[in-house]
This record gives C-alpha cells, sequence and structure tokens, in this order.
C-alpha cells in the first residue's frame, strides 16, 4: 500500500529539481510514501527568522488547505521551526506532520544529551519544548544569513566547523535544525565528523508520517 503526502516547502524556488528534493528523499526511504511538494510564494530566503515565520505562516496554511481538498492523506510542513502547524492541526482533518517536532522526538530515542546545529538564530521553540532538559548545546554557522547561504561551499564549511564546536560539549545527538541541512545531505557528511547519530529533520517526518499512516489503517 502507498500514501499520498503533501509536502510544504517554506522557502519559494522555482527549479523542479529543488522543489521536490525534500520529498525525494523521503520516496527514497520510505518507498510507500508518495510525495506532492509545493512551495510558498513571494519568500526567496525562506524562513530564518520570526518576522519570515510569522509571514509564511497564512502561506503555508493556504497550502495545506489545498493539499487537502486535492485528497492527499497527510500534509508534511518541510521546516524545523514547525510554523503554522499547530493552526493547520486544527484546520485539517488529516494528520499535519512538523519537521522540527518530528527531529527532536526521534532524536530521544537515541540519546539524553542533545545537541542542535542551528541555521541563523536559536534552536526552535517547537524543538526546546521536546528536548526539555536534554537540549545541551547549540550553535550555528558563523555568518550564514539564510538557507541559500548554506548552499554555498563556504556555508557548508561554516556549518562544519559549528558541528565541531558541538561536539565538544560532549553531546551523543546531534539534530539538525533546519531542513536546508537536508537540502545538501549534511547528515551524512556530519556523521562522518561526529562519529555519533545526526538527525535529518526531513526523514524524522518522514517516520513519524508513515507510522501515523500505518497506525490510523490498523484501528
Amino acid at each position: 500500500m502507498s500514501y499520498s503526502i503533501g509536502l510544504i516547502r517554506v522557502v519559494t524556488l522555482t527549479r523542479e529539481d529543488l522543489l521536490n528534493i525534500h520529498g525525494k528523499i523521503i520516496e527514497e526511504m520510505f518507498p510507500e510514501l508518495r510525495v506532492i511538494s509545493r512551495c510558498i510564494w513571494d519568500q526567496p530566503k525562506g524562513i530564518y527568522d520570526r518576522e519570515s515565520e510569522e509571514i509564511a505562516k497564512p502561506k503555508i496554511l493556504k497550502l495545506a488547505k489545498e493539499f487537502e481538498e486535492s485528497g492527499v492523506e497527510a500534509v508534511i510542513v518541510s521546516c524545523a521551526a514547525d510554523p503554522a502547524v499547530d493552526e493547520a492541526r486544527k484546520m485539517l482533518k488529516i494528520p499535519v506532520i512538523g519537521a522540527g517536532s518530528a527531529a527532536a522526538g526521534l532524536a530521544l530515542t537515541y540519546g539524553k544529551r542533545i545537541g542542535v546545529l542551528n541555521l541563523t538564530e536559536e534552536t526552535p521553540e517547537v524543538i526546546k519544548s521536546i528536548l526539555g532538559e536534554h537540549l545541551v548545546a547549540e550553535d550555528k554557522p558563523i555568518g550564514v544569513k539564510n538557507t541559500l547561504d548554506l548552499m554555498t561551499e563556504w556555508g557548508k564549511r561554516a556549518a562544519e566547523e559549528a558541528l565541531k564546536r558541538l561536539l565538544k560539549r560532549n553531546v551523543d545527538v546531534i539534530v539538525l535544525g533546519c531542513t536546508g541541512y537536508s537540502t545538501i545531505g549534511f547528515a551524512k557528511i556530519a556523521e562522518e565528523i561526529s562519529g555519533i547519530p545526526v538527525i535529518d529533520p526531513v526523514i524524522a517526518s518522514g517516520v513519524a508520517t508513515l507510522y501515523i499512516l500505518k497506525s490510523r489503517k490498523k484501528r
């Protein structure tokens, strides 16, 4: 059995390959999921602070509603801050999965001392609230201001340096606090550098989605 999933990218993308990359990551890991990706409009730099998140929320809710009306079985908001996820859960009858909460929950199955590698600001509130006292360290790449910076070679090097700083805090799990890291395949690089589990938020959202849909079918 396969399930149809709507995936919302919180950055405006015109290239089909970039638009679909998170969906392809999920489909490769979980062949039972068929992902349709759409992006919000007029946010070419995505979500990178509180203001850009608030601007994005109504756009996310509009896409989520359109996805439900199109007949998908669940919606994934592919952003580690889970923007508009709570609001969408109240509005939709189908499951809504946020990449941030999925990643935080999965991290707790791996260890107790968790570090978060963020993009530009502090750890997203949804991740903080789930990890609680288990969040022992956080860092971010110096000079990176948005997800576009992360896609450059210097941005990737800055992320590697931030990761190394986190490892000095004796963490046993790393959560990638931005789905932009999924876009550049950073989890594999981070695991090679660190030698400890690294939680990719896009993959975590696939784990949560598949579990929810399978468990609903059994009821």
